[in-house]
């Protein structure tokens, strides 16, 4: 039997928020943002991202416990080259909610 443990961010008191960023659209782009949250043990709860306009940038949305280290961790992800812009929106943002339909 799989024992399942909660996990401790909710019991804590911390929220979910969406962040939209903006970058690049190359091999390689989002490997480097989930490699920075991944080397920070910072979990990524969702993860959509589809090329915008003529392809040569793309939207990635990231949902994320919004912890005291989450203001550090868009300072860093805004850093990285192909990165070209960061918004974070509440967790309520309709990107998610409507996904979550489908893994229910």
């Amino acid at each position: 039997m799989i024992e399942q443990v909660a996990d401790p961010l909710p019991q804590q008191g911390y929220a979910k928020v969406v962040l939209e960023l903006e970058v690049n659209n190359h091999p390689g782009v989002m490997s480097h943002i989930c490699n920075l949250f991944a080397r920070r043990a910072f979990n990524v709860e969702g993860i959509l991202c589809m090329p915008v306009a003529d392809g040569r940038r793309s939207r990635i949305w990231l949902l994320v416990f919004e912890d005291q280290r989450l203001e550090q961790m868009m300072r860093q992800v805004e850093k990285l080259e192909d990165v070209l812009a960061v918004r974070p929106h509440g967790a309520g943002h309709e990107v998610f909610e409507r996904l979550e339909d489908f893994f229910h």
